[in-house]
């Protein structure tokens, strides 16, 4: 099951690359999980979780802006994998297998970057527009990495 989450918050981090590692330094942060003896204890620390919440605001107000880049573009996508692998690794952590976890983070990142890029292009075109899809991919993403903390605590 931890793996099944380390996939899922890795799929978050294909859609908001900042809003998966928020939530796990939260969780850690919070106690919701235990990351104080391993290499990612700094995501428990006091000020990761402000760190990566505004970077996550950063990135749900940056992808509303018709100049931002494909998420599909190196940079971006080396940016999902590395934030995929990194949440991943803290939800393997809490179960015990934190290189199990990066790999699944990875694994589910290509998958949502992919796989979002998809749906929030259909989902424009049915709209009309790309707004109303952005909004959408927004509180998917948000929505999903919170129940996802919630189901490894």
């Amino acid at each position: 099951m931890i793996l099944f989450l380390a996939l899922l918050i890795g799929v978050i981090a294909g859609l908001r690359a900042m809003t998966a590692p928020a939530a796990v330094a939260w969780a850690a942060y919070l106690g919701w999980f235990d990351v104080s003896q391993t290499p990612l204890a700094f995501m428990g620390y006091r000020w990761t979780p402000w760190v990566f919440t505004v970077l996550a605001v950063g990135e749900l107000i940056s992808d509303q802006l018709p100049s931002t880049p494909s998420r599909k573009v190196p940079i971006q996508f080396g940016t999902r994998i590395v934030s995929g692998a990194l949440s991943g690794s803290v939800i393997g952590a809490a179960g015990g297998s934190l290189a199990m976890g990066a790999i699944a983070g990875i694994i589910g990142a290509v998958i949502g970057t992919y796989g979002g890029a998809a749906i929030r292009a259909r989902l424009a075109a049915s709209f009309g527009r790309d707004l109303p899809a952005a909004l959408t991919e927004d509180i998917v993403a948000v929505g999903g990495a919170l129940l996802i903390v919630v189901a490894v605590s």
